[in-house]
């Protein structure tokens, strides 16, 4: 009798917990979105801070306590951005060094890592572990002797020290190029070679076309890069007018036109810098997710 009422609850209580597994999920799953919604917002903080104080008298900007959204919003505090010092040319200055120095990282990163990754040569492999060795060397050890070299080339205060270096690959792209082609089969080069078919003539007709989501990684990542670099355009550059926007941004801080605070301009300049970045993300995100996991960058 025992037996058989054991034989009873059993599936009764493997019942119950397949009841229980949905529920388990959804409540997982909630949790895990309401932990990324969190982190989300606290992410977003300085961003809406900047936004708000954009839009607020400069006297409301430092108030304590603050104010998180103005009661009356300046608008106009967009246009005035304009009218303070050299705004609209370190916006294109800005522009122009990222269109040239992201164009070069990207074109020769590519070829290096197409080199790497499809051309049998002696040494290939030791010339691949010093290409990667640079990567740990901190940009701010080669900094002063960066700096002389362009000294004696008298290079200081032009745009070459700030392009010109690009063009000639960068460690981490080559790497992210090289992965990236590994995966592409053979096959596809050697019925080319049948065909006739030249390196130059293989690199574009087959390999370009399969490589976007490569090529816009790199683009995004190199672009907002360039767009944020602050150091060395600010111990190469002296004239003013030259700056790019990440280092004219300082003008409204340490050097306003009439000596008066312009904090709530600065906001506005900073939210208007970062406009772009969040555009060129989010056009390029569906190419930059399959970028990253099809190079096996994400770890």
């Amino acid at each position: 009798m025992a037996q058989h009422a054991a034989r009873i609850d059993r599936p009764a209580s493997r019942t119950a917990g397949e009841q229980m597994l949905p529920v388990m999920k959804l409540l997982g799953r909630f949790g895990l979105h309401l932990i990324a919604v969190i982190l989300g917002i606290m992410l977003m903080l300085p961003f809406y801070w900047a936004l708000s104080s954009s839009l607020k008298q400069v006297q409301e900007v430092r108030l304590i306590p603050p104010i998180f959204w103005p009661p009356v919003p300046q608008w106009h505090n967009y246009a005035d951005v304009f009218n303070v010092r050299m705004f609209a040319g370190w916006y294109w200055n800005s522009i122009f060094l990222t269109v040239v120095a992201a164009t070069g990282t990207v074109v020769s990163s590519s070829l290096g890592g197409y080199a790497f990754a499809r051309f049998r040569f002696p040494g290939k492999n030791f010339l691949f572990s010093i290409t990667m060795a640079t990567i740990l060397l901190p940009q701010y050890v080669l900094l002063i002797p960066n700096f002389m070299l362009f000294w004696q080339l008298g290079w200081l205060n032009t745009y070459l020290p700030l392009t010109v270096p690009y063009w000639f690959g960068s460690a981490f792209y080559i790497f992210l190029f090289r992965q990236f082609f590994m995966t592409i089969p053979l096959d596809l080069d050697e019925a080319a070679r049948i065909d006739g078919a030249s390196y130059p003539r293989i690199f574009w007709s087959i390999m370009l076309p399969l490589s976007g989501p490569v090529y816009a990684t790199a683009a995004i990542i190199d672009g907002i890069a360039q767009w944020n670099s602050f150091l060395r355009p600010l111990i190469i550059l002296n004239q003013p007018e030259s700056y790019p926007l990440s280092v004219g941004l300082r003008y409204f801080v340490v050097s306003p036109n009439d000596g008066q605070p312009k904090d709530h301009l600065l906001m506005a300049a900073a939210v208007m810098m970062t406009i772009p970045v969040i555009l060129i993300f989010f056009i390029g995100q569906r190419y930059f997710v399959r970028g990253v996991a099809m190079t096996g960058i994400k770890g």
